[in-house]
Order: C-alpha cells, then structure tokens, then sequence
C-alpha cells in the first residue's frame, strides 16, 4: 500500500511494469511469467503484454520460453548514470580552481550516441561569455573539443560510419564538413591528447578539452574551457591536461 499519492506513477503501466522489474531484480534465476503473475497481482496476459514491450526495448531479456530477468539496456543505463555521477562528483572541485585560474566557463561533458551532453559547468558573469551551451545541452561531435576526443578515441571505421551517418553537417565557416580534413585532426588529436574547436561551433567561441579516464582506461568525459576567441589563452592547456588528470586519479585511472 503506497502511504502517498505522490509516490504512485500517473501512468498505470508504468507502475505495472515498475512492479515486474522489481520482481525481476529480487531473483538471480529467470523467473517464470506464472510467478510474475502471482508476486505482482497482475493477470498473466497483461504481465505477458508488458513483458514483451520491455523485452522489446531490451529491459527484459527471454532466456528460455516463458522465463524472464532484466535485460542489458538496464546494465547499459546504470553504468551511463554512475559514470556521470561519480564524474561529475569528482570534476567539480578541480573544474572550480580551474575557472578561478582562468575567468572562463569550465565544462563537463560526456558522450551520448553521435553528441555531446553537457552535464556540469562552473563560470561567472565576468568571463563575457554569453554563447555557451547550457548545462544538458547537446551538440555534435565533430564540432566540439570534447566530441573531438571521443571521435578520435574510435577505430577510423567508426569514424567514417560517423562522418556517414551524420553528414558532416557545419554550423559555421570554420566547422569541418568533409571526412578527409576530419580524419587529419583526429590523427592530431590523438598525437596531442587534446582537442580543439576555433569557432566550429558557434563564432567568437573557442574552446580546448582534455579527456578525462575511469579504472578501466576508458574515455568516460571531456573537460574543456571555452572563452571569446581573442582571450582562449596557450598558457591554460597544461592546467587542463593537469586539471583533467586530477579527476581521471580520483575515478581510479592510473595511467
């Protein structure tokens, strides 16, 4: 019995199917559509009808006839949420000294699919910087410093399937819409270890990233800074790489 309306989904399938994964994560073994049935109240044909949706969608996986356990899409979003929480706790500190060194927006971002997601920011209304993207806002790879690190991260097939799926779109004069000038700053990119966007973007924005690695050695964010493109200043690359190694440390990264 819910003590409170609140606690209680608007939507009935979604409390329903909330209620069989429940009962899906309280058994190591698949279990039975019959014991599903009994343990949530649910009649067995529309347990059956949602379990089929969620397998659909990867939540349950069907090992046997009439067998169900959670699915891998679940694992695969646990680990995207605990990777950008326990990046995001570790960056914020180190990603303040690093503002208060430079005066300029300092970025968390992490990738998702064929985009960047921005999921943590520090910056004040003295940097002048208007034209920045929000904390969850997206954009492309191939446009951003961050996304440049993630790209080149990748095999040059997946760069290619990359470049082919998204066109290459630009945003500016300055944004790199053809495959080959793209494949030549990932070969940079990897040489360096750091990335670049000079006004790729959005114009009068320039900004540097530095990668950020988990326990694994896996590319898990970016950290980069963004300033007007007369005042992105040399002398901060070597804090950033320093700021950005700083947090791959505390997330266990001993490379």
């Amino acid at each position: 019995m819910k003590s409170t309306e609140a606690q209680t989904p608007a939507i009935q399938v979604l409390e329903r199917s909330f209620a069989i994964l429940d009962v899906l994560a309280s058994h190591q073994d698949p279990v039975s559509l019959k014991q599903i049935s009994e343990t949530t109240g649910l009649h067995p044909s529309t347990a059956h009808r949602i379990l089929n949706d969620l397998a659909i969608g990867r939540y349950v996986d069907r090992p046997e006839a009439g067998a169900y356990r959670l699915g891998m899409r679940l694992l695969e979003l646990g680990n995207l949420v605990k990777a950008r929480l326990d990046v995001r706790d570790a960056a914020l500190e180190p990603m303040r000294e690093l503002h208060k060194f430079t005066h300029q927006p300092v970025n968390l971002s992490v990738r998702q699919g064929d985009e960047i997601v921005y999921i943590e920011r520090t910056y004040s209304e003295r940097s002048g910087m208007q034209v920045v993207r929000a904390v969850g806002g997206r954009a492309p790879l191939h446009l951003t410093s961050v996304g440049k690190l993630f790209l080149a991260s990748d095999d040059p097939q997946r760069v290619r399937a990359y470049a082919t799926r998204t066109g290459l779109a630009g945003h500016t004069r300055n944004s790199l819409t053809d495959i080959a000038a793209l494949e030549r700053e990932m070969a940079m990119v990897r040489q360096r270890g750091v990335a670049r966007d000079d006004e790729e973007l959005e114009l009068g924005v320039r900004c540097m990233a530095a990668g950020i690695y988990d326990d694994q050695g896996k590319l898990v964010a970016g950290l980069s800074i963004s300033a007007p493109a007369d005042r992105l200043e040399e002398a901060w690359l070597g804090r950033l790489k320093d700021t950005a190694a700083q947090i791959s440390a505390a997330l266990g990264y001993r490379g």
